[in-house]
């Protein structure tokens, strides 16, 4: 807690919170953490064979489009981050510059992203790679227990360290990044020596039908090469994820911004090598279209047994690290709108516990809430797709709002603390408008109904709780705090007891 005379150098004071975890991550950790959540290796081993099968080879030209969009989405995440440097990101950045009831709907919707995207993630690990590793029929049974069973092991490492985690998802993007350069650089150099290159296969629609490839679709469709987009579209999100950590970073207005735009970048760039490579080496890309695990194959065939496995486990460690870095944020999302008082049981949830230091409940709780949703994907026969498909489109929801809230409120914005677009602003803003609205109309698409049932159910139960807390305690109640709150508490008892919640009560 800050004392008086030190209000002005809390940087959170401002917007009515005290510091209740340490501030102890730096660039390199921020880093890790937008890194491991996007993450090439999740993204490309499980969406590569549904772009193959839809798309076909060429499909795999859509990813440079998605990164040059992705990273005008976060140019403007980072400018937010730079002015409100507060865990929730979007659910406070819409809260404070529009109105806490839109802040409110994004936050939930957020909260819902998290809690797909996690068991898409993890469900990867276990129908995707430990199939081809072990030498074993998968299935929606035994990928459903081995899913369940990664979601506990990071929800406990969550719960129990912050300090842990971190060090955990630090060394496995290292290993990630060098794990992926070595992948790559193996693949062609092995390739290119065993005479498997084929970069004929970049430009091959594979059994999808040329005549009007790249035509936008119907009312109810769209085109084989649109439905490329999700490849990209999938991986490349989850960079605001080193936003959601602001109170627990060094420097976070000018840490956070780069942080993002940086693991973005590279992230665009080792993915597209990769996609290239793999592509490269497809053989027979309508035959491989029809495994189950498309990218692993053709690692084991094209580097042998022994390599291709033991790189492999370096793919499970990156996948495993993105769902922990998930897991993490979401556990903050949720503590952050309970101490504000705007979420479900916020009295348990918006706890520190303080042996841990972590919001022990709020992961729990996320933990939980994986359980279930893994339970209603897994009966799918159509699981991965299903996943994949509801996590790419709730980011692309949000990262439209927050983009148009930006556009709004741009001439009103509070000084930035350490990033601004500057004379970028615009084109930024013009790229990323296009980029998402383009996306949006993917999702059109009548295989997309299983996922947009989930939006709805989800939105539906979010609708009925924010009834509820306009009912019971009235709009007003919906206000964010400010450096008031905290000014009244300081005032009130100069030596406070460390708190369990910021803000208004």
């Amino acid at each position: 807690m800050t004392t008086p005379g030190e209000r002005g150098a809390n940087g959170l004071s401002e917007f009515g919170y005290a510091q209740e975890m340490k501030r102890e991550l730096g660039w390199y950790t921020s880093f890790a953490v937008a890194f491991g959540f996007v993450s090439i290796a999740t993204g490309i081993f499980t969406a590569y064979g549904s772009v193959l099968s839809s798309s076909g080879p060429m499909g795999i030209w859509t990813w440079p489009v998605v990164v040059i969009g992705q990273l005008s989405v976060a140019l403007i995440f980072g400018a937010l981050a730079a002015r409100i440097p507060v865990s929730g990101y979007a659910y406070q950045w819409i809260s404070r510059l529009a109105n806490p009831i839109l802040g409110w709907i994004m936050g939930w919707v957020s909260f819902t992203f998290l809690g797909v995207v996690v068991v898409a993630v993890d469900y990867t690990i276990a129908a995707t790679i430990l199939p081809v590793l072990f030498q074993y029929q998968g299935s929606n049974e035994n990928a459903w227990a081995i899913t369940a069973l990664v979601l506990l092991l990071q929800a406990i490492l969550v719960a129990l360290s912050t300090r842990a985690t971190q060090r955990v998802n630090n060394v496995a993007v290292t290993i990630q990044l060098i794990g992926m350069v070595s992948l790559t650089v193996l693949l062609f150099v092995v390739g290119g020596l065993t005479g498997q290159l084929d970069f004929s296969t970049l430009f091959s629609t594979g059994d999808v039908p040329s005549e009007g490839y790249f035509a936008l679709g119907g009312l109810t469709s769209a085109g084989p090469w649109a439905l490329g987009f999700l490849l990209g579209a999938f991986t490349i999100v989850g960079f605001e994820s080193a936003a959601n950590l602001a109170e627990e970073t060094k420097n976070p207005a000018r840490v956070v911004p780069k942080a993002m735009a940086q693991a973005v970048i590279g992230l665009g760039v080792l993915g597209m090598l990769f996609l290239v490579a793999v592509t490269a080496l497809a053989g027979d890309p309508v035959a491989l279209a029809q495994s189950d695990t498309p990218v692993a194959d053709v690692i084991a065939r094209v580097l042998g047994s022994f390599v291709g496995k033991a790189l492999l486990v370096l793919v499970v460690l990156s996948i495993f690290s993105c769902g922990l870095v998930i897991s993490l944020s979401g556990a903050r999302l949720v503590w952050a709108m309970s101490r504000d008082k705007r979420f479900p049981a916020w009295q348990l949830l918006s706890s520190i516990n303080g042996s841990t230091g972590t919001p022990m409940n709020a992961s729990v709780f996320m933990f939980v809430v994986s359980q279930i949703v893994l339970a209603l994907f897994a009966r799918s026969t159509q699981a991965l797709f299903s996943l994949f498909s509801a996590a790419t489109l709730l980011p692309a929801l949000i990262y439209a709002a927050t983009v148009v809230l930006y556009i709004v409120k741009r001439k009103d914005l509070p000084p930035s603390k350490g990033f601004e677009l500057g004379r970028m602003e615009i084109p930024v803003l013009a790229l990323a408008v296009v980029w998402l609205a383009y996306e949006l109309l993917i999702f059109r698409d009548a295989s997309f109904a299983e996922p947009w049932l989930y939006v709805l159910v989800m939105f539906g139960i979010g609708a009925v709780y924010l009834v509820y807390l306009v009912v019971r305690h009235g709009a007003k109640s919906l206000s964010m705090p400010d450096m008031h709150d905290i000014d009244k508490a300081l005032d009130a008892d100069p030596n406070p007891a460390p708190s369990n919640s910021g803000g208004n009560r």
